[in-house]
């Protein structure tokens, strides 16, 4: 190679590696991406629905990566498999466990106490929330026991990770019911809230079940009056 080549390297942020022939590392490697998807659904939730709740649901998790860099960086603990395709060589807390933990209990919290009316039925929407919530943790227990099985964190910095987490989540659904919520009805009166379609859905129980309604509600109505139209 010419001394003068550029050196190209890989962008290593979403390179996860595990061992050759290992279909169930495979698999896992596949879960460990989690955290992507879920951060390319915030931005599709805030660009096309851009409630204040996601928003402020998107800040949380920002504030918990943050947190666990601050926490990576101050305590400094080595990974226990050295790898160069890494963008940091710190392994405690788990990044991944904590990001993953805090999203699973904040849904979890979220559907418990936020989500109401899911449908006519009682009994089936209790057994959708369990089920949604136990997706949730059961997404973060499979992420979580990825890193500790690709050698990526040990099982103590997995579970540090996972109990910064949790508490993190906690504490930012209390702050976010109490303090933030109350404060998103004089939000959405922004001229800047306005110009930029930012609502609040705060008070609506189940905007799923909401927009459902009233969007057929309408489409009726209009169906009827373009019948009436045409009948003229």
């Amino acid at each position: 190679m010419p001394e003068n080549a550029e050196k190209w390297v890989p962008l290593s942020l979403t390179l996860v590696e595990y061992p050759e022939g290992d279909h169930f590392g495979k698999l896992l490697a596949l879960f460990s991406l989690s955290p992507f998807a879920i951060l390319a659904g915030f931005a599709a939730l805030i660009l096309f629905r851009r409630d204040l709740h996601t928003i402020t649901f998107f800040i949380g998790t920002a504030t918990n990566e943050l947190l666990n860099f601050i926490l990576k960086h101050t305590i400094c603990e080595a990974r226990p498999m050295a790898r160069s395709s890494l963008y940091t060589e710190y392994g405690m807390p788990s990044s991944h466990s904590q990001f993953m933990w805090f999203f699973a209990v904040y849904c979890a919290l979220f559907i418990l106490i936020r989500l109401h009316h899911m449908n006519n039925s009682s009994a089936l929407e209790s057994f959708w929330k369990i089920g949604l919530v136990c997706s949730c943790i059961l997404l973060a227990i499979i992420v979580s026991f990825g890193r500790v099985y690709l050698n990526y964190h040990s099982w103590k910095q997995v579970l540090v990770g996972s109990a910064v987490g949790v508490a993190f989540a906690i504490f930012w659904f209390a702050i976010t019911h109490l303090v933030f919520s109350p404060l998103f009805p004089t939000i959405v009166t922004w001229k800047i809230s306005e110009l930029l379609l930012i609502r609040d859905t705060t008070l609506i129980p189940n905007i799923m079940w909401f927009e459902y309604t009233n969007t057929r509600q309408e489409a009726r109505a209009r169906g009827r009056k373009l019948v009436t139209m045409k009948s003229q």
